[in-house]
């Protein structure tokens, strides 16, 4: 590794015992990236963030930072600092005083760390709350303190832990415009774990998706929508269709699928269910009785099967309805093996 602050995980491993939580992940983050760890509850990824915060210790591998070795060292000496779920923040001391407690039990002088503490808190748009006590705050506010208070250790890498969970639909987004920002202001690397695919999507410039506690994929948010590399990835990254072809398991866009009467020979599907979503109505589709004994495995795996988004204009043109028997097409190019 080169003196950049890259964070490299080497054959990380946490077992519990009773379960292997981290499978002896490898992975490179280089500085100043906003990478997600995404994937379902018990997948690994909040263990894996602990273990870079120094909140667990690794059953075996490495954690090195900018070139140290961090793996075991305490959670102030790493260079890291992590954002809770849940802000923790302290009930009895105003917005700065929680800013700058960690600079206070440090010994810095009192001017010192509050003009520090109104600086992040003019970073975070909270200045004007600096006398408050954290039970006067909404939410989003709490959420900014966190970060302000996160931030006031000058950290290399800057670990969240599903930031945006306890926030409602409109506030969560306005907020990941904010971390966005936040994280292009300041450079540092940010490591944030979340299950949310769409979160992901709209933040990180380096997605990881985890399964069972082992790397499924790791790439640009592109790069793994447009080219899920396991079935895993393609069904939980949403918006694919994992379908079997006499060449193999390949996966294709639900927005590159295209419906017509059956035609001898191809595909033949039943409409489910229609959704009317604005610009988009998604056509939910399921084998015919035809074909269903030949999908049975496939149905077993995954029993909403496929699904079509067909843009409003074409949809209303000619509309489908439950029940209906169509045929499911798509373009050759728009086919993605997956692999076994």
């Amino acid at each position: 590794m080169n003196d950049r602050t890259d964070l490299e995980l080497i054959h990380l491993e946490k077992d519990y015992g009773q379960s292997l939580a981290v499978a002896g992940i490898d992975l490179r983050i280089p500085a100043g990236s906003y990478c997600c760890l995404l994937g379902p509850s018990g997948c690994g990824k909040t263990s894996t963030l602990r273990m870079i915060a120094g909140h667990e210790d690794p059953t075996e591998g490495s954690i090195v930072l900018g070139g140290r070795e961090i793996t075991h060292l305490s959670p102030a000496e790493r260079g890291t600092a992590m954002m809770f779920q849940s802000y923790a923040l302290f009930p009895h001391l105003s917005v700065r005083d929680n800013v700058a407690f960690s600079a206070r039990m440090k010994g810095v002088a009192r001017a010192e760390r509050e003009a520090r503490a109104q600086e992040l808190l003019k970073l975070v748009a909270m200045e004007p709350y600096a006398q408050r006590l954290p039970a006067a705050l909404s939410g989003g506010q709490q959420q900014r303190v966190a970060l302000a208070r996160a931030l006031m250790t000058r950290p290399r890498v800057l670990l969240l832990d599903e930031p945006l969970s306890a926030l409602d639909p409109f506030l969560r987004v306005r907020m990941r415009a904010e971390l966005k920002r936040w994280h292009q202001e300041l450079g540092m690397s940010f490591i944030h774990v979340t299950h949310s695919q769409e979160e992901a999507m709209a933040l990180a410039d380096l997605v990881v998706v985890m399964n069972q506690g082992r790397i499924e994929q790791a790439g640009s948010a592109r790069e793994v929508f447009e080219r899920p590399r396991t079935e895993f990835v393609a069904r939980f990254i949403g918006a694919h269709n994992v379908i079997d072809t006499p060449a193999g398991k390949v996966a294709v866009r639900c927005d590159r699928i295209t419906l017509a009467e059956p035609a001898p020979g191809e595909l033949a599907v039943q409409v489910t269910a229609v959704e009317y979503q604005g610009a988009q109505v998604q056509v939910h589709l399921a084998p015919t009785d035809e074909t269903r004994a030949a999908s049975a495995d496939d149905e077993a795996r995954n029993p909403a099967r496929w699904m079509a988004s067909l843009p409003d204009a074409a949809f209303h043109a000619a509309p489908w309805r439950p029940g209906q028997q169509v045929g499911m097409r798509w373009h050759a190019a728009d086919a993605h093996a997956l692999a076994a």
